[in-house]
């Protein structure tokens, strides 16, 4: 494991903002770090980074306590965070150049490894414009150049992505994949479920400062939903048809909204074949058929009571 977090506790005077955590993480994972807004993933993240000094718990990164070699694990972590961080009034290629410094890069080491950070997000064109030109994305981008640029082991993103155009987004998740393909293990947080359910492995649900779901996205899915859910639109419906379907062993519910069944099963119980055999054995033309299928939104609803902005 990459990252361990054990029975970790945090609080502010009289809140409790982590309690009793725990979590690992596997290298290579891009792993989503999911939650509503104050369930303890910033102090989660600023707990993980040294910023942050817990109550009680330990946190193992690179096999090493934070506590204990935490300049060692700072120096191969690269962060993204959610507020832009770059000197606005110097081109991309100083801040990339300022960055690298930072982490200690030199001389000929530190040149190539700004030109391959540009060549990553594909901004190497720009490099020499002033950062405040940059469009909201390009800076999203060089952010992101700014975190990688001395190829850390272990790359934390806190909403990447915001308020940026879908051309920008779709790079940016495509450079993710690649980070990970090169190596690196990416913790990944984000209010757009959408892109967590693109490129995550493996997710972790966050509330009230506990972990309350951990595990690949169809292993929460499987979890939480014990029901399949199908709607098959006919030509014409009658008392029959939908008694025949409700005697079907493993089907819980069959509704009809005018020529919509909206039927519930129990998951893995039936086959779509036979509720598609009683329909055509009663002469009713089948017009469409739909499976739902539950996403990862509706997990977190689900578990959380919330949509993941409330």
């Amino acid at each position: 494991m990459i990252v361990q977090v054990e029975n970790l506790i945090k609080r502010y005077d009289n809140m409790l903002a982590i309690d009793n955590l725990s979590l690992d993480i596997r290298e290579g994972d891009i792993f989503g770090l999911l939650g509503p807004n104050g369930a303890g993933k910033t102090t989660l993240i600023n707990s993980m980074l040294g910023l942050t000094k817990v109550d009680s718990g330990s946190i193992k990164i690179f096999g090493k306590d934070i506590k204990e070699h935490e300049m060692y694990v700072k120096k191969n972590i690269g962060i993204v965070p959610q507020e832009i961080a770059l000197y606005e009034d110097l081109t991309a290629y100083e801040n990339l150049m300022f960055f690298g410094r930072l982490y200690g890069l030199r001389g000929k080491g530190l040149k190539e490894a700004v030109e391959s950070a540009f060549e990553f997000t594909a901004i190497e064109g720009r490099k020499n414009e002033i950062v405040k030109q940059y469009s909201g994305g390009m800076q999203r981008r060089l952010n992101i150049a700014c975190a990688i640029v001395h190829k850390p082991k272990l790359v934390i993103m806190d909403e990447p992505t915001v308020g940026i155009d879908p051309q920008s987004r779709n790079q940016i998740l495509n450079s993710i994949k690649r980070l990970r393909d090169n190596g690196a293990t990416i913790i990944y947080t984000s209010h757009y479920m959408e892109e967590v359910e693109s490129i995550c492995n493996d997710v972790a649900i966050i509330d009230k400062g506990r972990v309350i779901a951990k595990g690949s996205k169809e292993e929460l899915k499987d979890f939480v939903y014990t029901e399949e859910k199908i709607i098959i639109r006919v030509s014409a419906v009658s008392f029959t048809l939908v008694n025949n379907i409700k005697a079907i062993k493993g089907i819980k519910e069959c509704e009809v909204e005018e020529n919509l069944l909206n039927i519930t099963s129990e998951k893995n119980e039936v086959g779509i074949s036979s509720i598609l055999t009683i329909i055509e054995q009663s002469g009713v033309e089948i017009l469409s058929v739909n499976i739902e299928k539950p996403t990862l939104e509706s997990v977190f609803i689900t578990l959380t009571g919330r949509k993941i902005r409330d």
